[in-house]
């Protein structure tokens, strides 16, 4: 049953049964065999065929979604027996809110890499949302988001600061005025996040904060995009430091200077309500926690 799973996943996921197969390492019969053998246990047609690809029907797409989740633990149960036997070795899936995926984290499994070689990460970016969602569903073994998000089925633990500043191009006439207020920025354009982002949460807790609502917003799906479409003039953006470092460096962005700001806000560890821990995440938690930019005197 496992085999048939995964092919099934796999023929699902690159929606082509020749795409599959050669993934798999399989002829394509085998792999239609397979699909016909586990649509015959299911009792049900789990596939529509096309000439050109294959798409879910309803009863394919519980089985789809229950197929991941079971591969998932068989995956798991193999590392956790490897664990009792070997040093930190194997899989170790995270998911991680842009800016922390983005600007920290490459450097968290540098190190981690360079300690451990046989533990193989695969990072998954996502807004703080999708990331509690990956990790409650068991796809992903933890995740690291931006401020928090009430959600039961999960741990969450705070371990470091971050510091928000609203930014503009080098060339934005604020930029050259003295004394900034809040009222300058009504006006402006902002460039925000998308809804479920940390960052746009964040970003209108500050308008709340401080009662006001701008003239205008266009909306960006990544902090990258947020600053380029700055860069470029469109408008002005409230972000993290973490995120601008390079373009400080390089000058082509700016922070205005604004009373009571930076606003700081907090970078949070989700994990599953387990103790069932491989040691490949105890170990980058280790590393994690222990890197120069966490700070834990927030409890």
């Amino acid at each position: 049953m496992k085999s048939e799973l995964a092919i099934f996943v796999a023929v699902v996921e690159k929606a082509h049964f020749s795409e599959a197969a050669k993934l798999l390492h399989l002829t394509q019969p085998a792999v239609s065999r397979s699909i016909k053998q586990l649509e015959q246990k299911m009792n049900a047609k789990l596939l529509y065929r096309t000439t050109k690809e294959v798409a879910l029907t309803k009863a394919g797409k519980i089985v789809y979604d229950h197929a991941k989740e079971i591969l998932g633990l068989y995956e798991r149960m193999e590392v956790r027996v490897n664990d009792t036997m070997n040093q930190p070795a194997g899989p170790l899936k995270i998911a991680a809110s842009y800016t922390f995926g983005e600007y920290v984290l490459p450097h968290i499994v540098a190190r981690v890499r360079s300690r451990y070689e046989d533990i193989v990460p695969s990072i998954t970016i996502g807004n703080t949302r999708e990331v509690v969602t990956l990790v409650a569903e068991q796809r992903m073994d933890l995740g690291i988001i931006e401020g928090n998000v009430a959600d039961d089925t999960v741990v969450k633990e705070t371990f470091a600061s971050d510091s928000l500043v609203v930014v503009a191009s080098r060339q934005h006439p604020l930029v050259r005025k003295d004394g900034i207020t809040m009222s300058d920025l009504v006006q402006e354009t902002w460039i925000v996040r998308e809804e479920g982002s940390g960052t746009r949460e964040a970003t209108e807790h500050m308008f709340e904060e401080h009662a006001f609502s701008p003239a205008s917003s266009m909306e960006f799906g990544s902090t990258q995009s947020i600053k380029e479409a700055v860069e470029a003039g469109l408008g002005i953006a409230f972000l993290s430091s973490w995120a601008i470092r390079k373009e400080l460096s390089l000058g082509t962005l700016a922070v205005l200077p604004l009373d009571s700001f930076p606003i700081e806000r907090y970078f949070t560890l989700v994990t599953r309500a387990t103790d069932d821990w491989t040691k490949a995440m105890q170990v980058f938690i280790e590393c994690l926690l222990a890197h120069p930019f966490c700070n834990r005197s927030k409890d």
